[in-house]
């Protein structure tokens, strides 16, 4: 089942609120226009117009993007991750590496790894699947990355330069958002923006990007966490409301304003014995329940996570071009 507007296959659990908005209706018989913000399709253009790009260079003699990817374990989810980044770069004519290793290895030679790989001319991109095992220190390895290599955006000369508003690479998740924003053009001047989370990777970035002086861009932030009091009341004063916390369906009907526009960047796997694989998909927001009230929303799945992928792979054509 596709919705009308953006063409996107809708699951189950979407269908119950879809009809409302796929059947001719009058403006009354329905809160708000709402329109799902399709990552899928957005991030699908998008990197036709790399894939164009590594073309035209190839055709110049030049080399294709590479993007070098650190695997460490077996954990699940970052095994489905890495393999989307690994089969986008195939697809958009990129060169990748996926260097694969055990859960104990130690951080000495992942840290040799990254130093390999730093030096070699050919890798434009390095990027290592977090979480990584408990005895390696994430801060260490992600200092290791040469900033100019470090397509994730995560090594604090990126961090630094992405908050005095300079060029640099940035963190792939809130860029993507971003892309999204600007692909449909969503005007965000002067909105009051509210980002639910205060992580390194996505909230606080985000918080900074929504807030620069651009388009997407010029809001007034608000920075929610697990200490904020009166969250409800604050998300109910959102324009735009990110959520980004990692708690599965933690945002509700009651907490979002008429004609909000809501980003949905969680991504949970509930044990589901009814489904086949066992578990189902789920975001912050329980969508169901909110998304009649949005003008416009992301979908879990469908949503950030194709966008986030696709920021990865400009950065990393941007390190490329860079290096060249």
């Amino acid at each position: 089942m596709f919705h009308k507007n953006s063409g996107m296959r809708i699951n189950r659990a979407q269908r119950k609120i879809f009809p409302l908005f796929i059947r001719k209706k009058s403006p009354a018989d329905y809160l708000c226009r709402m329109e799902i913000l399709d990552g899928r399709l957005t991030a699908k253009k998008i990197q036709e117009d790399i894939a164009l790009t590594v073309v035209q260079r190839k055709n110049r003699g030049l080399r294709p993007p590479h993007l070098a990817a650190i695997l460490v374990g077996n954990n699940g989810a970052s095994e489905t991750y890495v393999a989307s980044k690994v089969k986008t770069c195939q697809e958009i004519g990129f060169r990748s590496s996926l260097h694969r290793l055990p859960e104990d290895i130690s951080e000495f030679q992942l840290l040799d790894l990254i130093d390999t790989l730093n030096a070699d001319t050919e890798v434009d991109g390095i990027l290592i699947q977090l979480p990584l095992p408990s005895h390696i220190s994430e801060h260490k390895i992600i200092n290791a990355v040469d900033p100019r290599k470090d397509v994730d955006g995560f090594h604090p000369i990126n961090v630094g330069l992405m908050t005095l508003g300079m060029d640099c690479y940035l963190p792939a998740t809130p860029k993507g958002i971003m892309m999204m924003l600007d692909h449909y053009g969503i005007k965000t001047s002067g909105k009051h923006a509210v980002v639910i989370g205060r992580s390194n990777i996505v909230g606080r970035p985000m918080s900074i990007l929504l807030s620069n002086n651009s388009q997407p861009g010029n809001c007034t932030v608000t920075l929610c966490h697990s200490r904020t009091t009166n969250l409800k009341e604050i998300c109910l004063q959102a324009d735009i409301l990110v959520a980004a916390l990692g708690k599965p369906e933690f945002v509700t009907a009651d907490m979002v304003k008429d004609g909000a526009i809501v980003i949905d960047v969680g991504i949970t796997r509930i044990p589901d014995p009814s489904k086949k694989r066992g578990y189902r998909i789920a975001g912050d927001v329980k969508f169901d329940e909110v998304a009649p009230k949005t003008s416009y929303i992301t979908p879990v799945p469908g949503g950030v996570g194709p966008m986030t992928i696709c920021a990865l792979m400009k950065n990393t054509l941007q390190a490329c071009e860079n290096n060249n």
